[in-house]
């Protein structure tokens, strides 16, 4: 997990979070890379939405990175959510950029075990 959290730290790209809720409907959001917090875990922020939603039913999810400058470079990392907190302060710590000014809506940590790691193309590395 340090190599992947040394990736992140030190490669540019966007980054997009699939879910799917109970019956199998996929969502997929723009999300910027994960929070590498506890031993093993990886986080996202994220407000109570559809991906949010979605993860309440079905725990499984798939983050899909590419790097910038290319279309063949990145990783697809298969996830399993273990938790989620409301800690405004934890988040207030960690977090990357602002959250709309005066919106009040609750945000989560969700927190992720890696379930498997592939590139972006392909199937092995």
């Amino acid at each position: 997990m340090e190599k992947l959290k040394e990736y992140f730290e030190h490669t540019k790209g966007v980054g997009v979070l699939a879910t799917a809720d109970s019956k199998g409907k996929v969502d997929a959001a723009v999300y910027s890379r994960p929070h590498f917090l506890e031993e093993g875990t990886m986080a996202f922020i994220m407000r109570d939405r559809l991906t949010h939603h979605n993860l309440q039913s079905n725990p499984s999810a798939t983050f899909l990175f590419i790097e910038e400058g290319g279309v063949s470079k990145g990783r697809r990392l298969f996830l399993q959510k273990v938790r989620e907190e409301n800690n405004p302060e934890l988040i207030q710590k960690i977090k990357r950029r602002k959250y709309n000014e005066g919106n009040d809506d609750p945000v989560f940590l969700v927190y992720f075990s890696l379930e498997k790691e592939l590139p972006l193309l392909g199937d092995t590395f």
